[in-house]
């Protein structure tokens, strides 16, 4: 059989849907996690991964993971000598991101040699503005974004696997060579970025995300957590989380705001928090995890641009 065929491989069902309507031809795995949160281990292709992973969705999302579609899914990739390449679909921010790098380890744990292509988006040439997600184009942008599409490299593929290493484990201060190194991930850079200060900050104890939405209540005329959660996912810069991973974020700060009156407002402590005023990391007790790292397990440190161990954690 000549292997004449393209496999998609998507960042969510709305872009796979978005990519059949536009009879872009080939076959469509959609990559359904969030990889951004939650324990993960580097070996990616293991009943290990899978059951670490569907743990934690239970747990603090109360999501039930069917593991035979997710395995159905992934069987696309035990047979693929129908395949020329893989185009890889996914989006500027953190989430996608590291969606990404988990999904390029798959692929090579598996030992799958075919070229990989990146469609990525981002910044759009006619709104310099305003980041758009892949399903936010129209047909000509998106259309043009898989026309120039990028083949990845050897060096991309190498970094990706050692930001997949690194995220796995606990030292995520590996990370930061990555910030400045050149790659066809050209907006890798602000995604490290944005995940090292989602640690908590040192003097806040709350991380970047959670002290802008404090700020948004504080500046904002918000009357409810729902007018929140829009304001919240629509001011999140390179983090590109859900709804329900903002809600759940929203959910944990009610210790600095009330809600009455059809009104959001800061509580006392809610503006020394958003301020750093003071230091409220024992307030959280947030048992989330990012990669192979506990979150209060650190401390980012705007001054020396790094994570320390809490004081708990030192050894």
């Amino acid at each position: 059989m000549e292997a004449n065929g393209v496999l998609h491989i998507t960042n969510g069902s709305h872009l796979t849907d978005y990519l059949k309507e536009l009879q872009i031809e080939g076959t469509f795995l959609t990559w359904h996690e969030m990889l951004c949160e939650g324990p993960t281990i580097e070996h990616i292709n293991s009943t290990d991964f899978l059951t670490i992973r569907t743990r934690f969705l239970k747990e603090f999302y109360q999501l039930e993971v069917d593991k035979n579609l997710v395995l159905k899914e992934i069987k696309i990739l035990d047979d693929i000598a129908s395949f020329k390449e893989i185009v890889l679909w996914f989006e500027y921010d953190l989430f996608c991101h590291i969606n990404l790098l988990g999904v390029i380890n798959l692929l090579k744990q598996k030992q799958i040699d075919l070229p990989l292509y990146l469609v990525c988006s981002g910044w759009i040439h006619e709104n310099k503005h305003e980041l758009k997600g892949l399903s936010e184009l129209n047909s000509k942008q998106l259309l043009n974004h898989y026309e120039n599409k990028i083949l990845l490299n050897p060096d991309d593929i190498r970094l990706a696997k050692e930001v997949w290493r690194i995220y796995c484990g606990n030292d995520h201060n590996l990370l930061k060579p990555y910030i400045i190194t050149d790659s066809s991930f050209i907006y890798l850079s602000n995604c490290l970025k944005a995940h090292l200060q989602r640690f908590p900050n040192s003097k806040s104890g709350i991380n970047e995300l959670e002290q802008n939405i404090l700020k948004i209540i504080e500046q904002n005329d918000i009357k409810s957590k729902h007018h929140l959660l829009g304001y919240a996912l629509n001011y999140q810069g390179y983090y590109g989380f859900g709804d329900i991973q903002m809600q759940r974020i929203i959910n944990r700060l009610a210790v600095f705001y009330t809600e009455e009156d059809d009104k959001l407002t800061l509580n006392q402590y809610g503006f020394k928090a958003a301020y750093a005023q003071n230091n409220y990391i024992d307030w959280m007790d947030d048992k989330m995890v990012f990669g192979g790292a506990k979150k209060h397990d650190f401390y980012f440190d705007t001054q020396a641009n790094k994570l320390l161990k809490t004081i708990k954690n030192v050894d």
